[in-house]
């Protein structure tokens, strides 16, 4: 008789420990070494932020593999290409406007400065013309002092003239008195 072999010995008894042809294909390589993994390599990330509220408005994100580009790689980075382009330029269209509206008003707050201050210099150039020719405390102390003597010297020649009137009355009286004897 044949002596007796155990059964997982055999060679048409053998049996992997795995169950599925799927878990035998995961185990492909030895055991104390990991299963090389392809990772990305480069990569591209960019953003347009809005200039007033600072939200991100567009956000990219390009992953490019060492692998050679297939067709629908090629065709998402051209979309993602041409997406992002067309949203700066509405972004720089935007900014553009702000920025030509800014300066719009800037002209216009420089005209008003600019005008408001042609009215300044007219009215400072009306104001020294009235400080020349207006009287200063000096003049009007010797115009008065001039009125005063002038005054006075009226004064005078009118008591002056009341004692000439006084005197010619007298004399008249005098003449009317002596004229009315004799007749």
């Amino acid at each position: 008789m044949s002596a007796r072999v155990p059964l997982l010995l055999r060679a048409g008894a053998r049996r992997s420990i795995s169950t599925s042809a799927v878990r035998r294909a995961e185990q492909v390589g030895t055991v104390g070494s990991a299963v090389p993994v392809e990772k990305p390599v480069g990569g591209f990330r960019g953003g347009a932020v809005h200039p007033e509220t600072d939200n991100t408005l567009l956000v990219v994100h390009l992953m490019i593999f060492i692998s050679p580009p297939s067709l629908p790689q090629l065709l998402g980075f051209s979309a993602a290409t041409a997406l992002g382009v067309y949203y700066l330029q509405e972004d720089t269209k935007v900014a553009t406007g702000l920025l030509l509206s800014s300066v719009e008003e800037l002209q216009h707050g420089t005209q008003r400065i600019t005008s408001h201050l042609d009215r300044l210099t007219a009215v400072e150039k009306d104001l020294n013309a009235l400080r020349a020719a207006a009287a200063v405390k000096e003049d009007n102390a010797k115009v008065r002092a001039e009125m005063k003597k002038v005054y006075d010297g009226l004064n005078l020649e009118l008591l002056d003239l009341r004692a000439h009137v006084w005197g010619v009355e007298q004399d008249l009286q005098k003449v009317v008195k002596t004229e009315s004897i004799r007749i």
